[in-house]
C-alpha cells in the first residue's frame, strides 16, 4: 500500500478523513510551537532546575507570577483536544487489520487528554483566583510551583499515556512508504525515549525526581507532535490527491 492510496472504507468517508487530518496536523503543530515557546518563557522558579530566589512551601507567595507562568495552558488544553482529533482521523484512516492497534491509540490518547485537560483547567482556573482570595488550603498540593505535587504528577501520568497512544499508533503506518515509515518510527522513538528517562531518573531519584521527568515526558512528547504534525499533513495531503 503506498502513500498515496490507502483508501478504507466509502470514498466520502475517506476524504472527510484524510482532509480533517490533514487540518488537524497543521494545527497540532502550530499549537505545539506556540505553546512550547509560551511554556519555556514561564519556567516555574522551583523545582529541580531551580538555584536562586525560589519559591518555598506553602507556594502563598505565588500570585506575582500570574497570568505570565499561566499562559501557555489554555494553548495545551486546545493542544490535548487537536490531538485526539489528529488520533481519530488516523484510526478513520487505519486499514482493517491495523484497527486494533489505532483504537488502543485513540484510547490512550482520549485518556491523557481527559487527564491533562482536568489537570491545566484545574490549575488556570483554581490556583490563582484562591490565592487572589486568600483561600490557600490546600493549594500548595495543587500548585504548580510544587514539585512534589498533584499538578506535576498529573502532567507525568498525562504525557506517559500519550506516549502510550504512540507506540500504537506506530503499527497504522508500517508498510505503507517511506514518509508513513518515517511517522512510524518518530512515533515509536518518542515511547522509548519516554521509558528510558523514565527509568533513568526513577533510578537516580526515586520518589524524589521532583520536576524532573515532567519536564523530558513533555519536552519529548511535544517534539513528537511538531515533527509528526509536519509529515502527517504531507501524508494526509498525498492521500487526499489520491481519492480526490
Amino acid at each position: 500500500m503506498s502513500d498515496d492510496n490507502s483508501v478504507v472504507g466509502t470514498e466520502p468517508t475517506t476524504t472527510a478523513a484524510n482532509r480533517l487530518g490533514m487540518y488537524s496536523s497543521i494545527l497540532t503543530t502550530l499549537t505545539t510551537l506556540v505553546t512550547f515557546g509560551l511554556a519555556i518563557s514561564a519556567i516555574p522558579n522551583s523545582g529541580a532546575g531551580c538555584r536562586v530566589d525560589c519559591f518555598e512551601y506553602p507556594y502563598l507567595d505565588t500570585l506575582s507570577e500570574f497570568p505570565g507562568d499561566y499562559l501557555w495552558m489554555p494553548p495545551a488544553m486546545i493542544l490535548a483536544v487537536l490531538y485526539v482529533i489528529l488520533v481519530s482521523s488516523i484510526h478513520a484512516q487505519a486499514t482493517p487489520q491495523k484497527k486494533v492497534y489505532s483504537q488502543i491509540g485513540l484510547s490512550f490518547a482520549l485518556i491523557a487528554a481527559w487527564v491533562l485537560l482536568a489537570d491545566y483547567f484545574v490549575q488556570f482556573s483554581v490556583v490563582p483566583v484562591s490565592l487572589m482570595n486568600h483561600q490557600t488550603d490546600g493549594i500548595a498540593l495543587l500548585t504548580q510551583y510544587n514539585p512534589y505535587g498533584v499538578f506535576i504528577v498529573l502532567e507525568e501520568l498525562g504525557y506517559l499515556l500519550m506516549s502510550l497512544s504512540f507506540v500504537f499508533l506506530a503499527p497504522v503506518f508500517a508498510g505503507e512508504g517511506r514518509l508513513a515509515s518515517a511517522v512510524r518510527w518518530v512515533f515509536v522513538g518518542g515511547f522509548v525515549l519516554i521509558v528510558v528517562f523514565l527509568a533513568a531518573i526513577s533510578a537516580a531519584y526515586g520518589l524524589e525526581r521532583m520536576d524532573r521527568f515532567e519536564i523530558a515526558a513533555i519536552s519529548i512528547d511535544w517534539l513528537v507532535l511538531v515533527v509528526n504534525g509536519v509529515l502527517l499533513s504531507v501524508l494526509f495531503r498525498r492521500r487526499l490527491k489520491g481519492v480526490g
